[in-house]
């Protein structure tokens, strides 16, 4: 089932912000979550990290990672979390593209650049979604599926040519 009203939501939150907590896994077992800078193209995202940084090292590991998006209201909290996988772009054309999309939606960057001198840019695909507004329904987040081919659908919910039981 797709459900063009859950995807407007979180493409609703994902253009509301501009940065993302990201947790990955350190070699030893324990998370590690930290603050980026993020753009994004349909559901997928896109930030830049340091070669030289735990976080890479952790994604270049293990490519699971959890992401959180969001903000904080009189009585409410809205925003996303995401179970997802990281993986380094190295397409130039796509590189390219990324700085397109990043220059519109910020135009005082003109490219991904950490502050270190070799960077990369990960790509990352979520494979579940949990859209969190306290306004609406307190307690109980929407949770959404995405396919490869970005279709989000409600956790739960047959595939679209299931047979009817």
């Amino acid at each position: 089932m797709n459900d063009p009203d859950l995807k407007a939501k979180v493409l609703e939150l994902l253009d509301a912000h501009r940065i993302m907590a990201v947790a990955t896994l350190r070699p030893d077992g324990w998370p590690q979550a930290t603050m980026v800078g993020y753009i994004h193209d349909d559901l997928t995202l896109y930030f830049a990290v340091a070669r030289t940084s735990q976080k890479f090292a952790n994604i270049e590991r293990d490519h699971r990672v959890s992401i959180a998006i969001g903000r904080d209201g009189p009585n409410t909290i809205s925003g996303l979390s995401m179970a997802a996988r990281a993986f380094e772009v190295t397409d130039f054309a796509e590189i390219e593209r990324l700085n397109r999309l990043l220059h519109q939606r910020y135009p005082e960057q003109t490219v991904f650049a950490p502050r270190e001198a070799s960077a990369a840019i990960l790509r990352v695909t979520p494979t579940v979604i949990s859209v969190i507004d306290q306004s609406k329904d307190p307690g109980h987040p929407q949770l959404l599926e995405v396919s490869q081919e970005t279709v989000v659908k409600p956790v739960g919910a047959p595939p679209e040519n299931a047979p009817l039981r």
